[in-house]
C-alpha cells in the first residue's frame, strides 16, 4: 500500500497514519514500513532529550513496542497519541536502566547561554545538554510539557502518576532549567 500519491503527499501525517494503520495490522508489511518510517522523526524527536545518552536504544526499543503493539490499537486516528504514550514509556525505561542521570548543576548550566531553536525543529546543543543533566524523571514531564504541550492531566496518564505529583515534578524541573538563564 503505497499513499505518496499527489493528493497524498500533501496529507498531514496522522492522516497518513490512520490510512496506513489498518493495512498495517492486517499483516501489510510494505504499509507497516511506511507507517515506522512515518513515525520514527517523531520517535527520535521525544526519545531524544528523555534518554539523551542512549536516544538510539530508546528509538529502538520504542519503534519495537509500535511494531509488537500495533494490532491492540482500536482507533486509527489516536496512532500519534498511542505512539507519545509508547515513547515515552520505553525512552523513560532504556534512561533509566542504564543509568546515566547526572543531576543538574546550576554552575554547569549558566554557562550555556540563552535558549535558540533549531531550524529544522530539534532542540539547540545548548536545551538537549541541560536536559540531559536533568533526572530522567523531569525530563519526560519537560518533553511532554513544554515540548508536547500536554496538559498535566494528560502527562499524568502518559506516566502514570498523580496529577499532584506531576505539578511538584515540573515545578523542580523548571526552577532547575531556568537557574541555567537566569545568571
Amino acid at each position: 500500500m503505497c499513499v505518496q500519491g499527489a493528493d497524498e503527499s500533501r496529507a498531514e501525517p496522522w492522516e497518513t497514519a490512520a490510512v496506513l494503520v489498518p493495512a498495517a495490522q492486517n499483516g501489510d508489511a510494505l504499509a507497516m514500513d511506511e507507517l515506522l518510517a512515518l513515525v520514527t522523526p517523531y520517535v527520535t524527536r521525544l526519545c531524544r532529550p528523555i534518554a539523551p545518552h542512549d536516544a538510539a536504544d530508546a528509538v529502538q526499543e520504542s519503534l519495537l513496542a509500535v511494531f509488537k503493539g500495533l494490532r491492540g490499537l482500536r482507533d486509527p486516528r489516536a496512532f500519534y497519541a498511542w505512539v507519545r504514550t509508547v515513547t515515552v514509556r520505553e525512552a523513560v525505561r532504556v534512561a533509566r536502566r542504564t543509568g546515566a542521570e547526572e543531576p543538574a548543576d546550576p554552575v554547569d548550566l549558566a554557562r550555556l547561554g540563552g535558549l535558540r531553536a533549531g531550524t529544522d525543529g530539534e532542540l539547540s546543543a545548548d536545551v538537549r545538554d541541560a536536559l540531559a543533566r536533568l533526572p530522567v524523571r523531569h525530563r519526560a514531564v519537560l518533553v511532554l510539557r513544554e515540548l508536547e504541550g500536554l496538559d498535566e492531566a494528560a502527562v499524568a496518564e502518559h506516566l502514570g502518576v498523580a496529577r499532584g505529583t506531576v505539578k511538584s515534578r515540573l515545578h523542580r524541573a523548571r526552577t532547575s532549567f531556568r537557574k541555567a538563564w537566569s545568571r
